[in-house]
């Protein structure tokens, strides 16, 4: 059975990527200017599609389709079950798709096939039927004032939406923001990342083919001109953005320089995975810590990237560690067999390499050197690395380099470990690993941080709202919660005669 899966991804990785244009009014269209860009995969540096670059003109279309859709009500006034119909019957064309766009997936940013199959893909489609369910089930609030004085307190979409997104995870972290957002009767416009952009494509085309109206949702393509255009368009009225600290300030600043739209970012973290002497199960807190960390090379938000173990137990669980980290399988990702893919590009290699030269020139020593390591001749390979300090404010330990680096700290006690942990500027994630209750309790009340795992946690879940602190940004995706942030409340204040 697996061998028969191996080729039939083989077979979808020689397919042509279906949708290779933007999308704006239910048109497939290139941009304006007939200028392209390449899309280069990770996996040996072919080009496998090109795709338009957009900019402001191709934006400013977009904006204006989606305004005139939201005005006209096409969406925003569908009753609340036939947007569900809509949603869920999305979700179900994404998911007899699913091996299809995971193989594109890897193709396209290098994501190991598998993770690309049950964690990008899968919970896109998760997320988009538990929201798709939940659009006819909130309701707004009544409150009578008096005998003859009652207000409906309503939920009003926001308008127009949009969605800037990361190329890590983009169908599941898509998901998240076009869920609740297209529930609530808001229109968007999607700018996905640009070495991220095939998948995200696919399923605004497979939204026109579930039944969602012209206009209410439109794709475009590119870079930094299309984002800050985006951001700083007069008819657009919220901006959701997961992806880099730098260029959430300048959609901040865009957005107070245009028409103070609303803003929520998910940016960077430096999660902190606690590691306590009485953690119930030393060896299945390795094999999590090191799947969390270098499922994808790192490349993940909320990675855990700060490893803090407990002095007495230290070495033997760093040598744990180690030897797991080092017997990952690295390589073409859409083999079942492979562990980990390439990073994304060869300037994101080249940015963790000079983080690693930093750390060289600091004297922080190396316990596993991913660039001993005999990788692929062809794509934008590395291997794990994992540096041992003494020091919480090395440039390793306070950083986000987004990439397959590990940096070890020790502690004493667990308020040492909870000072360290909060000692950056991020405070997105963090885990703990301990059989005492009170020290959980004790940690989990004074960690900054949006989402704490105890030995062990969850994966995401839609159920369960996901953002930061600091500089890890503000505003929730996932859960009931996320709607809020498309909405804006309105009183109807309503005098009876009688």
């Amino acid at each position: 059975m697996m061998q028969a899966k191996q080729l039939e991804i083989s077979r979808l990785a020689s397919v042509a990527p279906p949708t290779v244009q933007a999308i704006i009014d239910g048109r497939l269209m290139n941009a304006a200017s007939g200028k392209t860009f390449p899309v280069i995969s990770p996996i040996d540096g072919a080009a496998i599609a090109v795709l338009p670059e957009c900019d402001a003109a191709d934006v400013d279309r977009a904006v204006t389709g989606a305004r005139a859709a939201f005005e006209s009500r096409r969406w925003a006034g569908m009753p609340p079950k036939m947007r569900k119909r809509v949603v869920l019957a999305w979700a179900e064309l994404i998911a007899a798709e699913a091996l299809e766009l995971a193989v594109l997936e890897s193709r396209d940013m290098g994501m190991p096939i598998r993770m690309a199959e049950d964690l990008d893909i899968g919970f896109a489609v998760e997320t988009l039927r538990w929201y798709g369910e939940a659009a006819d089930k909130i309701y707004d609030e009544l409150a009578n004032l008096d005998d003859q004085v009652s207000a409906l307190i309503m939920r009003a979409p926001l308008g127009v939406i949009g969605a800037i997104l990361p190329w890590n995870a983009p169908a599941m972290i898509g998901a998240w923001k076009l869920g609740p957002a297209l529930i609530a009767g808001n229109s968007m416009v999607l700018k996905p990342a640009e070495d991220a952009s095939l998948v995200c494509l696919r399923m605004a085309e497979l939204a026109l083919k579930a039944g969602m109206p012209e206009g209410v949702l439109q794709a475009v393509t590119g870079g930094g001109e299309a984002g800050a255009a985006l951001a700083g368009h007069m008819d657009v009225d919220c901006i959701t953005f997961t992806g880099s600290a730098e260029v959430g300030r300048k959609i901040m600043t865009a957005a107070a320089a245009s028409n103070l739209k609303r803003v929520s970012l998910e940016l960077g973290g430096k999660s902190a995975n606690i590691v306590m002497a009485d953690a119930p199960d030393l060896g299945m807190a390795a094999a999590v810590s090191v799947d969390f960390m270098f499922g994808h090379q790192g490349q993940v938000c909320e990675a855990p990237t700060r490893l803090l173990v407990q002095r007495k137990v230290r070495d033997r669980f760093v040598d744990e560690v180690v030897a797991r980290a080092d017997a990952l399988r690295i390589g073409n990702p859409l083999d079942l067999a492979n562990n980990l893919g390439p990073v994304v590009n060869g300037s994101q290699r080249d940015m963790i390499l000079g983080r690693i030269a930093d750390a060289d020139r600091e004297g922080i020593r190396f316990a596993l050197d991913g660039r001993a390591k005999t990788l692929p001749s062809t794509g934008f390979y590395m291997a794990p690395s994992i540096a041992v300090s003494n020091n919480p404010r090395c440039s390793l330990a306070q950083e986000e380099i987004f990439g397959p680096v590990l940096t070890v700290l020790e502690f004493d006690d667990i308020d040492e470990a909870i000072r360290i942990a909060n000692g950056t500027r991020y405070g997105l994630g963090a885990s703990i690993w301990s059989s005492n209750l009170d020290t959980v309790f004790h940690a989990a009340k004074r960690l900054v941080a949006g989402n704490i795992n105890v030995n062990g946690g969850t994966g995401p879940v839609v159920e369960l709202p996901f953002g930061g602190f600091k500089e890890s940004g503000f505003g929730r995706d996932r859960s009931l919660h996320a709607i809020d942030k498309y909405c804006d409340l309105k009183n109807i204040i309503i005098r009876s005669s009688r």
